[in-house]
């Protein structure tokens, strides 16, 4: 499995910092991943639904760590591009964030 293709929807809210859509083998859409800023750096949170006892469940995820470290580095890269790109600084604590998290 591949992932060919990343788009990155950036957000304004105080933890959810972007929706993600990625395209697997350049035939397979998955959209509604989320970039968040938890407690110890970003994280990429799975599409999930709610369900009628008010708790979540993932529609799609990763089923072994090896697929979700590439997942996660990929679309973590791409919203760190995105927010470089869209930033007059050249740079932004979401980066310090991402580097804490991997280290």
């Amino acid at each position: 499995m591949e992932i060919t293709e990343v788009k990155v929807f950036p957000v304004h809210e105080d933890k959810l910092k972007a929706y993600i859509t990625i395209v697997l083998d350049g035939v397979f859409v998955v959209r509604d991943l989320k970039v968040i800023a938890g407690n110890t750096g970003l994280f990429v949170a799975m599409p999930s639904k709610k369900r009628k006892d008010g708790t979540y469940r993932d529609i799609a995820h990763p089923l072994n760590k090896q697929t979700r470290t590439l997942l996660e580095t990929k679309v973590l890269e791409a919203y760190l591009a995105e927010i470089k790109k869209n930033s007059d600084s050249g740079g932004s604590n979401q980066e310090d964030e991402l580097t804490e998290e991997t280290s």
